[in-house]
């Protein structure tokens, strides 16, 4: 079992209740064999606030072994810029290869013949080789922009991405799968938020492609698609766990969802087993967190989400001067800033946009960081679009539809801190007892035959209960 290379599947946010509900019932036959074969633990998050209890936190502490305390990484997009020694150098130190294939909130690396891709929510045209950026940065687009219509790639986007494709592992498979979503979306029988799936697939077939040449010593996948899902159909999924209750069309349309992103992630798992066995790699299946219904805002209809049309016409409108402008969540974005008076200034000129009661349209957030101010659109509940704001530096009245749009569906799931860990050495056993999501990077050195990390991690080796055949 060790020495063997490994091969991490990040597969964010899958609940074990609906993965054992699924598995059970023969929807996920991939899973359910992966399962068998593997050491199943329940993993717990390293902080129990829920302001921390999110993707880009856990997801740093997994790869790092240090606790949010310790690394302090709180933002998206803040981990690529952080010191902190994670999995991918410590193997690249001993000369080996690695593959990091969107792995959330990560520090970027340019290693000859090792491979870098960074998450779609943080990627900045740095990918290595850089033959990649081409496939990153339209991933990156279409994940951050997809419920954007006035904001979408152009033909010849998609003709690079394309050849970018044909000649980097696009598989029949996923051409199929291509052609019929858009043919079901044409004739009315499939719906468009099954395309996050056809984006998994995609990034499957340029990993193993590059897997296939690379060969790495550790290599971790990335995918969002299920915590996608969930975020959006819970409720549609278990109506009985919410006040506001979708109507009998959405129900119709999206009652499903959430099952569907499971079976088709369950295929991928399918093809990741096979090519785990072509390569003799140890196959290790986590999660960080899973969801649970959420609820929070049900006495206001459920909390609702406006996004701005054109930011950065928005942000030259406004006369911000920032070095760099990005998408991150839903209706986030993050301004970079070269002086921090640049930065002070654009925060004053966001919160002056109110509604006629005063309410602050553009909640802001520096942290005390003189480089970086998160923004978003604070307002909640639905609301009219013809709703009149005011530009106080200005004076000037404008609607809210003629700067913001409401994005599709209401906030249904959300964070939990419990999580799941699989590690496939061939034999079932299932613990009983929880795990801390710093356990897993000593785990991961161990099992590769490395040198335990250093005593700031507080995590402990699980490689010493991988022997047993018997529930611990």
């Amino acid at each position: 079992m060790t020495n063997r290379p490994i091969l991490s599947l990040e597969l964010n946010e899958l609940c074990a209740p609906l993965l054992d509900r699924w598995m059970a019932d023969g929807s996920l036959p991939n899973f359910r064999r992966l399962h068998g074969r593997s050491h199943v633990f329940e993993t717990l998050a390293d902080t129990e606030s829920p302001e921390q209890l999110e993707p880009w936190i856990q997801w740093y502490s997994i790869h790092t072994g240090l606790a949010f305390d310790q690394h302090r990484v709180f933002r998206l997009t803040d981990g690529r810029g952080a010191a902190h020694r994670d999995i991918w150098q410590t193997v690249r130190d001993t000369g080996a290869p690695v593959m990091n294939f969107a792995s959330m909130n990560a520090r970027p690396f340019a290693t000859p013949g090792s491979l870098y891709v960074g998450d779609p929510w943080s990627e900045q045209g740095d990918a290595f080789p850089p033959e990649l950026n081409i496939y990153n940065r339209f991933v990156g687009h279409n994940v951050r922009e997809y419920s954007n219509a006035a904001n979408k790639l152009s033909a010849g986007d998609y003709a690079a991405f394309l050849r970018f494709a044909l000649t980097h592992g696009l598989s029949a498979a996923t051409v199929l799968r291509i052609t019929s979503q858009l043919a079901g979306e044409r004739l009315g029988k499939a719906g468009s938020h099954a395309r996050v799936a056809i984006l998994d697939a995609l990034q499957y077939d340029v990993f193993a492609h590059y897997y296939r040449r690379i060969r790495p010593r550790f290599a971790s996948f990335f995918a969002n698609s299920v915590a996608h899902l969930q975020h959006s159909y819970w409720r549609h999924m278990d109506p009985s766990a919410f006040t506001v209750q979708p109507d009998a069309e959405e129900t119709a349309r999206y009652a499903s969802a959430i099952r569907d992103g499971y079976v088709a992630m369950d295929a991928m798992v399918g093809r990741f087993l096979d090519l785990a066995a072509k390569h003799d790699a140890l196959i290790v299946f986590q999660t960080a967190l899973s969801q649970q219904p959420f609820a929070r805002y049900e006495n206001q209809g459920g909390q609702h989400f406006l996004r701005l049309r054109d930011h950065k016409a928005f942000l030259a409108k406004c006369g911000i001067v920032c070095r760099s402008a990005d998408p991150t969540m839903t209706h986030q974005y993050m301004l970079r800033f070269d002086r921090e008076a640049d930065r002070a200034a654009a925060k004053a000129r966001l919160e002056a946009f109110t509604l006629a009661d005063g309410y602050q349209v553009f909640a802001t957030r520096d942290d005390g960081d003189a480089d970086a101010l998160y923004f978003g659109c604070q307002i909640s509940w639905q609301i009219d679009a013809e709703t009149q704001m005011t530009d106080t530096t200005t004076g000037r009245a404008m609607t809210i539809g003629s700067l913001l749009y409401a994005m599709e569906g209401v906030k249904s799931g959300c964070h939990s801190p419990s999580g799941s860990l699989w590690i496939a050495t061939g034999a079932h056993v299932k613990h009983a007892e929880p795990v801390s999501i710093l356990d897993i990077y000593p785990t991961m050195l161990e099992l590769m035959g490395l040198p335990a990390p250093d005593t700031d991690r507080r995590g402990h080796s699980l490689a010493g209960l991988l022997s047993s055949r018997a529930a611990a």
